[in-house]
């Protein structure tokens, strides 16, 4: 059976990130979706996507001030929600248990029931004030987990770069993407000043006195 999954889509920059999101999602979970009016104005600026057509990549669609929706309820059973990008309005409503919105409300429910809520905040620079909401978000249950990208992966493309960020949600949701890519240790000779120097976990067995002689030497 497909995971129920609340997204959420407030108004803060990245929307791109939720339309990768839908797109990973749809044949893999039921998705209920919840886009704020901010949201709408911040995806037609920054992508060429319409609302009608990542309204096609969930299961059922949701007006932000529609109360009487299920999500808004703790009886409706879902597995997980994600706020994708939080905003720091939104975040600080969660954060406040300040429910004016469907999304914030959800949000709120998701925490209540102890299910899973992840918030992915898109902001910065952080003032302590963000910070404290965060902190206080994360003490009530949420995951704070900014799109920072992974480069490790060698990204050719800012397609690469959120389509990585977002496999690292769905693995907080135990949902596994063929798109992900995993880090099992590097393969390659590292060039450092001059200096060939092979990884030590390349090999099947961690040679830890390597590493340490690497290091003690200045080349790891």
């Amino acid at each position: 059976m497909k995971k129920k999954i609340v997204v959420g889509v407030s108004g803060a920059s990245g929307s791109i990130y939720a339309v990768r999101l839908l797109e990973l999602l749809h044949p893999l979970a039921q998705v209920h979706l919840v886009i704020s009016r901010a949201a709408a104005t911040v995806l037609a600026l920054e992508t060429k996507y319409h609302i009608e057509e990542i309204s096609r990549l969930a299961y059922r669609i949701y007006d932000n001030e529609d109360f009487c929706a299920p999500i808004a309820s703790g009886s409706f059973p879902v597995d997980a929600m994600i706020v994708i990008p939080c905003s720091i309005k939104t975040l600080s409503a969660i954060a406040n248990c300040h429910c004016d919105t469907l999304i914030s409300r959800a949000a709120d429910v998701t925490l209540k029931e102890r299910r899973k809520l992840i918030l992915s905040v898109r902001e910065t620079p952080l003032h302590l004030g963000h910070l404290k909401l965060m902190l206080k978000a994360a003490e009530s249950g949420a995951f704070i987990t900014p799109p920072v990208p992974q480069f490790y992966t060698n990204p050719q493309s800012i397609g690469d770069i959120v389509t990585q960020t977002v496999c690292r949600i769905l693995d907080l949701l135990d949902i596994k993407s063929e798109f992900s890519v995993r880090w099992n240790g590097s393969c390659k000779t590292v060039n450092v000043q001059g200096l060939s120097v092979t990884d030590a976990y390349h090999t099947e067995v961690i040679n830890e006195s390597v590493i340490a002689k690497n290091i003690a030497q200045g080349r790891l």
